[in-house]
């Protein structure tokens, strides 16, 4: 199966959302690679106008399955919230998949870009302040939780704990801010894990499969293919 690669040059708004929303009906898989939710596609579904910022257009083609892939850092709290949206709309949501490598948005990562910005003054970047970057700085230093930790409690409690140790002293000894409550993340995201569960996969090898033709369907949550080969 051949691959088509839509990539930006102008550093945003070049129009991207209208060429993959034209390509997409000749696709079977429509992923997303890498960024946040400060960008986005805006496309029109009959008569509607949606804003999609996580969610790859292709969503809105029945025989398409839409990947968010391991390079996207994820808000899952804007992510469900544009589920819920487009659900509402009448479109089926349930062939997104998502990359269980993925890493997360966490609060402290939109609290720490907003002091940031703040403390730089005149030199502050200008930023969306929805702690994309401070995400992907995680995700360099290793020390960011991914979209996998949602489905075990213990796990995520762990990685919570070495997480926040650094970055609540960051907040109250550097920015006089009041630390974030562990327990309450927790719970938060917690429950996100548990609405988001039936769409976390191994996109890597989802996609290495229809690439090499050996076609997976996406079905209630799970993949159904063949055992992989042996060597």
């Amino acid at each position: 199966m051949p691959a088509t690669v839509l990539v930006g040059t102008q550093w945003g708004d070049e129009g991207k959302g209208k060429a993959t929303d034209y390509l997409a009906d000749h696709m079977d898989y429509v992923v997303r690679y890498q960024g946040g939710n400060n960008a986005g596609h805006t496309v029109v579904a009959g008569k509607q106008l949606l804003k999609l910022h996580l969610i790859p257009s292709g969503i809105l083609y029945p025989h398409i399955t839409s990947v968010i892939a391991g390079g996207v850092v994820i808000d899952p709290k804007v992510l469900l919230e544009e589920m819920d949206e487009l659900a509402g709309l009448g479109i089926d949501t349930s062939r997104l998949v998502i990359s269980g490598n993925a890493h997360l948005i966490m609060p402290y990562h939109r609290e720490l870009e907003k002091v940031t910005e703040r403390y730089l003054g005149r030199q502050a970047l200008g930023t969306t302040k929805r702690g994309i970057g401070p995400a992907y700085a995680d995700k360099a230093a290793r020390i960011g939780l991914r979209v996998q930790d949602l489905t075990d409690a213990k796990i995520f409690r762990q990685k919570l704990d070495v997480a926040l140790k650094e970055k609540n002293l960051l907040l109250t000894k550097v920015y006089n801010r009041l630390p974030l409550d562990v327990e309450r993340i927790q719970d938060e995201y917690m429950s996100y894990g548990d609405r988001l569960c039936p769409h976390i996969a191994d996109t890597s090898w989802l996609l290495y499969r229809a690439l090499r033709g050996r076609f997976s369907t996406w079905t209630t949550g799970r993949i159904r293919s063949s055992p992989r080969p042996t060597r």
